[in-house]
């Protein structure tokens, strides 16, 4: 009686080629038979014999056809899930055996916020370009602060940074505490509260605010400081992510906000636009760390990119304590 291993190579193990998952990634990604085979570029027909053939090679159906597109089954997401990972660790050997034969060069592919991008970031990517300038970076937007951490799940990316929850509690992934970040409210420096030596919280409450989403990182101190003092979250005016949105606005009306120091500092670089209100209370600092994979084997590149994210956290907090939160 042969092995389940035995029977395994001989009925999947010697037929399954990564043609057969690339197709049906494609199909997935795409949501369709047709814009696969496009993306593919063969004909729509050799695309749905090639899913055919791998639902009957693997004996299950993978795909649910219908008038809106394909959707996967039970045994079409764990076949994704394992074919993303194969594909990443694929693309993970290539690369470490190209950083073998020349460590200078390289990509690290990182998501991150809006605001991390702005401001922290391009401390540590001036850092690690004048020690590696052949080394290539691709920073694509992603929020963690919503706890989205689709990219890094589907391995688009190699690392997130931005600000973490705490407790940080999501499967399968890991977040490295770099640094513990102040938050301030703010107002246009020409605005009337910010020309006051004092603010009480309970001043603000009736003011117009430029708020994120209430399920974000950033709105858990704001809420948690005036709920502290028995007062009502205010009311948001306007909800967004956007800090641009936040320059604009700030400077030129009564609107209030609430800003990390790094982003404050960013708009302040040359002239001072906004100011950081002596209010009564202090806003609980937010975390800001990286964000990985659990059990993921990074590239050579992305640990030497983690290390100078580490070294330059360093220099802005003064601290050499880091923690794992998994």
């Amino acid at each position: 009686m042969s092995s389940n291993a035995d029977t395994w190579e001989r009925r999947v193990g010697r037929r399954l080629t990564l043609r057969d998952l690339h197709v049906f990634l494609a199909v997935v990604q795409q949501g369709s038979m047709a814009k696969a085979a496009a993306q593919l570029s063969v004909s729509q027909p050799a695309i749905s014999k090639g899913i055919a053939d791998l639902e009957r090679l693997i004996g299950v159906r993978l795909l649910e056809r219908g008038p809106r597109g394909i959707e996967l089954t039970a045994f079409g997401e764990a076949l994704m899930r394992r074919a993303r990972a194969a594909f990443d660790e694929l693309r993970q050997g290539v690369n470490e055996i190209e950083f073998l034969s020349d460590p200078t060069t390289g990509e690290i592919r990182i998501g991150c916020p809006e605001s991390i991008a702005a401001g922290v970031l391009p401390a540590v990517i001036e850092k690690f370009t004048a020690e590696y300038p052949r080394m290539t970076l691709d920073v694509v937007q992603a929020q963690t602060v919503t706890l989205e951490f689709r990219e890094l799940h589907e391995r688009n990316v190699d690392l997130m940074i931005g600000r973490i929850p705490e407790p940080f509690v999501e499967e399968g992934l890991q977040a490295e505490i770099l640094f513990e970040e102040p938050l301030y409210i703010v107002a246009g420096a020409q605005s009337a509260l910010a020309k006051r030596r004092k603010v009480t919280l309970a001043e603000l409450a009736d003011q117009r605010w430029i708020l994120t989403p209430s399920n974000e990182v950033l709105s858990s101190p704001i809420a948690a400081a005036f709920n502290a003092q028995g007062l009502q979250m205010p009311r948001a005016s306007i909800v967004s992510f956007s800090f641009h949105l936040r320059r604009n606005l700030l400077p030129r009306t009564d609107f209030l906000s609430v800003m990390p120091a790094s982003m404050l500092r960013l708009f302040n670089g040359r002239q001072t636009v906004l100011k950081a209100l002596p209010v009564d209370v202090e806003l609980k600092p937010v975390p800001v760390g990286i964000i990985t994979l659990r059990n993921r084997q990074l590239s050579p590149e992305v640990h030497l990119f983690i290390e100078t994210l580490r070294k330059t956290a360093k220099a802005i907090t003064g601290t050499p304590e880091f923690r794992t939160r998994a």
